[in-house]
């Protein structure tokens, strides 16, 4: 794993001495489930959550070994909205994502995204299971729930390698594009297909490995490793790389406008942006404003106000 011998390559080699099993999430999952009308006694959501921790934290996504302080943390929050049927429930997910940036306690956002379209049937204390060979399986509600969270389980392992090492994160992409490739079936289940909408599973991942849009994949690894990771280090140089990352996006955005990548990547950096742009210059001021004003429109006048 590239990331690791950046980063740890000496640890490493002490590793191979003794095989590890080190899970790569530090996930924590949350059901919540106050909006559902339900006769079913409501420690069906609480089993559920304690399933469902213990699938995302146990399950070895990668053939590679992390450790402790390696761990991906992340979020996923399983917002029950109603019981569509007995035992079949709608719900939306909120995924977010984190990483360490070197040399510092802070944690910086790969991931902050809210999925709307979650369809999933669980009877109390049924198994919780995935296998990425037999996706789809005679219950396409059951089956829905964990290639969802497979799913974001490995875009998110793939966003975070490629915030270490350029496009390192492809076989993780095409491990989730086989999940969209072969994702569950059923009248309900929405968000896998490219009729679906224009911002869905389908869609953010023929973003991640669409090769007309590699330059994506400059910018994470920009964005984050020679830009946050170095702010201790250098942080004028950081910071130029961080603006560099952002006139290559805003270069994409103009030939392939209305992307859903660049919704996804720009999600959750407001504020952080608004930080690092802070302590430039001038010139730098205006030409992060200028950028960021049409990459993130919805803050446009909060990055015009906190950058004068």
């Amino acid at each position: 794993m590239q990331k690791h011998w950046v980063l740890f390559v000496f640890a490493s080699l002490i590793t191979l001495a003794k095989p590890l099993e080190a899970q790569e999430l530090k996930a924590k999952v949350s059901v919540m489930a106050m909006r559902v009308a339900t006769t079913v006694d409501r420690k069906i959501f609480t089993t559920l959550q304690t399933q469902l921790n213990t699938f995302m934290n146990n399950r070895k996504w990668t053939g590679d070994v992390f450790k402790e302080n390696e761990k991906i943390e992340c979020s996923f929050i399983v917002n029950i909205e109603s019981a569509v049927e007995p035992n079949i429930y709608k719900a939306s997910l909120t995924v977010q994502a984190a990483r360490p940036v070197f040399n510092a306690s802070y944690q910086a956002a790969l991931v902050n995204f809210i999925d709307p379209e979650l369809i999933f049937k669980y009877v109390e204390f049924q198994p919780v299971e995935f296998n990425e060979n037999r996706i789809q399986g005679t219950d396409a509600a059951v089956a829905n729930l964990t290639a969802v969270l497979a799913y974001y389980a490995y875009t998110i392992i793939g966003l975070d390698y490629d915030s270490f090492s350029p496009k390192s994160g492809e076989p993780y992409f095409r491990k989730a594009q086989n999940i969209v490739n072969n994702a569950p079936e059923g009248s309900r289940i929405a968000g896998w297909r490219v009729f679906d909408g224009l911002r869905n599973r389908y869609w953010l991942n023929d973003n991640l490995i669409n090769t007309k849009f590699n330059i994506v994949h400059d910018v994470i690894y920009t964005y984050y490793r020679a830009g946050l990771d170095k702010l201790i280090e250098n942080e004028n140089e950081a910071r130029a790389n961080i603006l560099q990352a952002l006139i290559q996006l805003n270069a994409f955005n103009k030939e392939n406008p209305n992307t859903m990548i660049l919704q996804f990547f720009m999600q959750g950096k407001t504020n952080e942006l608004i930080g690092i742009f802070k302590k430039g210059g001038p010139e730098e001021k205006a030409k992060a404003v200028e950028i960021l004003s049409v990459l993130d429109i919805p803050n446009a006048n909060k990055y015009k106000e906190e950058l004068k």
